[in-house]
């Protein structure tokens, strides 16, 4: 999985309006330090990647853990 790059390409603000969680189907938040999307009912965050959310749950890393791993 790679590592978020901070200042990473931030998510078109539209976008976000109408994004969920995949697996909850609750609202995400915008971390802009890390460059991910927050789900915190289902303790995940998604990466994006150029400004893409990956909203794969395969791909998410569990809040949990930390950013490097």
């Amino acid at each position: 999985m790679e590592t978020p790059i901070r200042g990473a390409k931030p998510v078109d603000p539209k976008l976000l309006e109408i994004l969920v969680c995949p697996l909850t189907k609750g609202l995400l938040r915008w971390d802009a330090e890390a460059g991910e999307l927050i789900s915190d009912q289902a303790g995940l965050a998604f990466p994006v990647r150029d400004g893409i959310p990956i909203m794969l749950v395969d791909e998410a890393r569990r809040l949990d853990q930390t950013a490097g791993g």
